[in-house]
């Protein structure tokens, strides 16, 4: 059973005073970058040129049939000057009939396409991978700037109490000093990550290359992390073994080195080609004015055996076997890594379903510790150095938990590429879990 991102995302709705802004949704941002993406066009552009070869390689087994016209005059001088002129013309027929290196050279070229076929699907895997990253890496710096803004106008609020119960001799100046500090730091971190929240739109825009505004953001109210289903990893595996097309395309590459063995070999075979032809010589005219017509037919078969060329194709014959052994080995270091990252991205959903429950629980108690702190500092029992701690705590942990939920719809899609199962489908299940920016009435 194949893992559906749907449900990511519960029947849930959550009514606000808020109003919704237009902007661009992750499934827009996608076919954008299908059809800007410099590296994705790279790769159909390379798909389509070597398809183009097919037809390439194909030309030496069809028959090559040329025509050709021509006027001329002739003089031999023996006694007496002698000439002959008028028109000349011919059709030629070549047709290879046994050529093995020809035929190897045509399954050469629908080899490289079909490689070409699975490395154009990997990279559109890929361009998932970096628009989805660069999308949610952009949603995570608005969600840190936000936090940061929040942070410093509680801490505004806290120096601004403070100072007045410094005025009312309520609490020292120290404490006045620590609220600023905390404050102007507070400042430094906003205007970072608003540095950072504008990078992140550039690095959108170079795999769309068009200027974001603003974008969805994760519905959280509808946002339900689940295991990955089928529950064991092994199952996961099996599903790479079978659809993975980085395997696939080492898998090809290992049999375009046989076949290339097959190639060089057939420098050793002998091949046959027919050959025919028809002239004819037009309003011949000789030193008397007679005209004459001469047509000449021929058929023949040409076979050309190689016998030595200085232990050339042997050299190459063997050049295709180390060629053959090291896309073996890539093709199990392939094999390898893919293990690795169906394991790793597996172990990461785990992790990250389990760190999201933690942040959960660790911002119900920061807002907890925060409310029982301020309750002490107003009676005397805590400092404003405590307050500021649970505060810049709570923020802390809010910041986790959104990039924990995150890192759970990212680790999700690794899984499912390193399976070669990732797709245009699972966009669109994000982008329902998304929803428009609102702002406040």
């Amino acid at each position: 059973m194949k893992f559906k991102i749907r449900t990511l995302c519960a029947a849930l709705t959550l009514a606000a005073t808020t109003s919704a802004v237009q902007a661009d949704d992750l499934l827009q941002i996608y076919q954008q970058a299908l059809t800007n993406d410099p590296i994705a066009l790279q790769a159909q552009a390379q798909r389509d040129r070597l398809y183009e070869q097919i037809e390439e390689n194909r030309a030496p087994l069809l028959p090559t049939i040329s025509a050709s016209v021509g006027y001329g005059k002739r003089w031999t001088n023996v006694d007496d000057s002698v000439y002959n002129s008028g028109l000349d013309a011919g059709v030629s027929l070549n047709q290879v009939i046994y050529d093995h290196s020809a035929w190897v050279g045509l399954d050469l070229a629908e080899l490289a396409a079909s490689q070409a076929d699975a490395a154009y699907a990997s990279t559109l895997q890929s361009l998932i991978i970096r628009v989805t990253g660069a999308y949610f890496d952009v949603l995570a710096a608005k969600d840190n700037y936000e936090f940061k803004g929040a942070e410093k106008r509680a801490i505004e609020r806290q120096l601004e109490q403070t100072k007045q119960r410094f005025a009312v001799g309520l609490t020292a100046i120290t404490d006045v000093h620590e609220a600023q500090a905390q404050y102007d730091l507070a400042r430094a971190s906003e205007i970072l990550a608003e540095n950072q929240l504008i990078n992140s739109y550039e690095a959108l825009r170079e795999i769309t290359g068009i200027d974001h505004k603003s974008i969805d953001v994760l519905d959280t109210t509808r946002f339900t992390a689940v295991p990955p289903s089928p529950a064991k990893p092994t199952d996961w595996l099996k599903m790479a073994e079978n659809s993975s097309v980085d395997l696939l395309t080492t898998r090809i590459g290992k049999d375009i080195a046989q076949q290339t063995i097959s190639l060089y070999k057939a420098g050793h075979m002998p091949s046959l080609s027919l050959n025919a032809g028809y002239t004819t010589n037009l309003d011949q005219k000789n030193q008397t004015g007679d005209l004459n017509d001469y047509d000449n037919a021929n058929v023949g078969l040409k076979l050309s055996v190689p016998i030595f060329e200085g232990f050339k194709v042997s050299s190459k014959v063997n050049q295709a076997q180390y060629q053959y052994v090291e896309a073996s080995e890539k093709m199990e270091q392939t094999y390898r890594k893919v293990v690795k990252d169906v394991r790793n991205n597996f172990n990461n959903v785990g992790a990250s379903i389990s760190s999201i429950r933690a942040y959960e629980q660790s911002v119900v108690s920061s807002e907890s510790a925060l409310k029982a702190t301020q309750a002490g500092f107003e009676v005397g029992t805590r400092t404003i150095v405590d307050v500021l701690n649970r505060t810049r705590d709570l923020y802390d942990s809010k910041r986790q938990l959104s990039n924990a939920r995150y890192g759970y719809i990212n680790s999700i899609l690794a899984l499912k590429q390193a399976t070669g199962t990732l797709s245009e489908d699972d966009v669109i299940a994000i982008n329902n879990g998304l929803k428009a920016p609102e702002v406040s009435q």
